[in-house]
């Protein structure tokens, strides 16, 4: 008997969520970390969600995952981004009390039964014949197991640099793990550095607030998940402010930009783009001294605030400088300086949709080692892992999600066909059918995955179902009512699509329809999307059709390439490298021509002729 059938490696967000999910489906599991008391504990900024990252944690959730849960627990601010544009860029963000949300972290994963915390640190992965064995772990030796999910984040090899100094820790005064990323490239993985980084920590009382511009949370609470219920949120919402650097702020950077290990030689892995230091932004946009910074709480009671937007890792002295020169920053007191760490990570090419390696069988990467930048990215792919080992082991079919069915399958396809030469950001503008795959209508889309897999309640499963019977049900009556309006006679669902015309202003028309307690303000925004972007709607769901036509033609994993010969070299050399699931994966890969996609496609058509025969 094995000790574990599942050992995941790391207690971030992916590692909670690749945990959680395995141990609930019945498998033993270990979670395998250096502090048990640092199990989910946020390294960078005390939020959740944002734009496209409140989508996956939306999906997480429907799914039956942790992160959206927790976050409505922990949460000190709630507000939707992008509600200026249409609902596929609804995007739902909490400001999240930071200790809060690691006790619950904590806490919840203590209580989830058939999961043990082993706090030990992982040194290499047994393998035999190309599969899983265990883990050797320093303190308790060798570990075996089916299946290991890595899920190290920042940790592997990783180093911290403030200015000339660094150390080798995983993030601020944590140890690194050592030599396991090494061990790794010894059985055949390639691996390669990146880079991310963090702004200092303010001392808020430090902090002249009347010069800064408040945010205040929405009025109209959009949570997380769906387990949350308004009366379990206090009400009270802490706020939030925007402040901005100027021309001396940037002068002072500029000045010492020697200084910058990011610019004198000392790092050279590849940071993020879309998240850029301080001083890459004074390097990239010269003209540009007006920077917008939010000073964002790290929690109810806790002394400190977080300067989103200035991640730098410039000396400690040169940030106090600039960051003094900033408008209500000016006596500023910095508890803790920015800094940027380099870390080891394997690029994405080396796993499979179900996010198993290719060289050896039960062994997952998730998480910043598979070269992903935040926490809702981690998580989405932790609790894939969690999902596909256990199904592996039960022998059943894998849990795939294409690109039309979540941002989960966006980010999981990017990731395989076009890689991770930068730390990997989700963004809306990746998703192709957005509109379909909406934060809205996560719970309609995957909930029903979530109690297959016994990790959605039967009870929390119905009230999904009698929500969108509810949104049919209030579709229908606005359709078979009408009303005359100077002479005309519209339904409902003709005055609806009006663009002037709310949900609240149709229902003026019928009194007898607003009385219906059948219809909260859920079931009525859920309506009025899908009346008014109805035909977007359509046109999308015929685009799907298309894409699933290219998706569903699979290529086999053992397909020789090399016997193709029409193919172009560089397309043979990149689908060999990637082996893409299906035709559509291989046409979105870099340096496939559409030529080559014909070739291949007629190959398929060849050999599925032979196999029939």
């Amino acid at each position: 008997m094995t000790d574990y059938e599942i050992i995941v490696i790391g207690g971030g967000h992916a590692g909670v969520e690749a945990a959680s999910a395995s141990a609930r489906m019945g498998c033993r599991t270990a979670l395998v970390t250096l502090k048990k008391d640092a199990i989910g504990r946020m390294s960078c900024n005390p939020a959740v969600g944002g734009m496209a990252k409140g989508q996956l944690v939306k999906e997480i959730d429907a799914l039956g995952g942790e992160m959206g849960f927790l976050t409505d627990k922990a949460a000190v601010q709630f507000r939707v981004l992008g509600r200026s544009k249409g609902p596929a860029m609804w995007s739902p963000r909490a400001q999240v009390d930071r200790k809060l949300y690691n006790r619950i972290a904590v806490e919840r994963m203590g209580e989830i039964a058939g999961l043990d915390i082993i706090e030990d640190e992982a040194l290499d992965i047994i393998t035999e014949d190309g599969k899983i064995k265990g883990v050797l772990l320093r303190k308790s030796g060798i570990v075996s197991a089916k299946a290991v999910i890595l899920a190290a984040g920042t940790f592997l090899e990783g180093k911290t640099f403030v200015g000339r100094s660094s150390k080798t820790e995983g993030r601020w005064g944590e140890n690194p793990s050592s030599g396991l990323s090494e061990n790794l490239e010894k059985l055949g993985f390639e691996r390669m550095r990146l880079k991310t980084g963090t702004p200092p920590r303010i001392v808020s009382s430090s902090i002249e607030y009347k010069k800064l511009t408040p945010q205040y949370g929405d009025e109209d609470i959009h949570f997380f998940s769906q387990r949350t219920k308004p009366a379990d949120f206090p009400g009270e919402q802490m706020v939030c402010y925007q402040a901005y650097t100027n021309s001396e702020t940037i002068k002072i950077i500029e000045e010492h930009l020697w200084e910058a290990p990011l610019y004198d030689g000392t790092i050279n892995a590849v940071g993020p783009r879309y998240c850029p230091s301080i001083e890459t932004k004074a390097v990239n946009f010269p003209d540009r001294h007006r920077h917008l910074l939010f000073v964002e709480p790290e929690g109810w009671d806790d002394p400190l605030i977080y300067l989103n937007g200035y991640s730098s890792s410039l000396p400690e002295q040169v940030q106090i400088d600039s960051i003094h020169t900033i408008q209500g920053l000016e006596n500023a007191v910095i508890a803790r300086p920015g800094y940027a760490i380099e870390y080891d990570a394997f690029p994405p090419h080396q796993i499979k949709y179900t996010l198993e390696t290719r060289l050896v069988e039960g062994l997952y990467f998730v998480g910043q080692i598979l070269g992903t930048s935040g926490y809702e990215e981690a998580a989405g792919l932790g609790i894939m892992s969690g999902i596909n080992a256990v199904l592996k082991l039960r022998g059943e079919e894998p849990f795939i999600l294409d690109r039309s069915q979540a941002y989960i399958g966006v980010m999981i396809d990017d990731l395989i066909t076009r890689g991770a030469p930068e730390p990997y950001r989700m963004f809306t503008s990746r998703a192709e059918y957005r509109l379909l795959i909406r934060s809205d209508n996560a719970d309609s889309r995957l909930s029903e995955y979530g109690r297959k897999f016994g990790l959605v309640s039967e009870n929390l499963y119905s009230e999904v179902v009698d929500k969108y019977d509810s949104v049919n049900k209030l579709i229908e009556i606005l359709s078979s009512n009408r009303i005359e309006i100077d002479g005309s006679v519209f339904s409902g669902i003709n005055l609806l699509k009006r663009p002037e015309n709310t949900i609240e202003d149709v229902l003026e028309f019928f009194p007898e329809i607003k009385v219906n307690g059948d219809f909260n303000r859920e079931v009525k925004r859920l309506t009025e999307i899908q009346v008014k972007y109805e035909g977007y709607i359509s046109r999308q769901l015929k685009d799907v059709e298309k894409f699933r036509n290219q998706e569903e033609k699979l290529i086999p994993d053992n397909l020789d390439y090399e016997s193709i010969s029409s193919l172009s070299f560089e397309g043979r050399a990149r689908l060999k490298k990637v082996h893409p699931r299906s035709l559509g994966a291989a046409s979105r890969l870099y340096g496939v021509t559409p030529a080559d996609i014909a070739v291949l496609a007629i190959s398929l058509r060849k050999r599925t002729f032979h196999v029939e025969q």
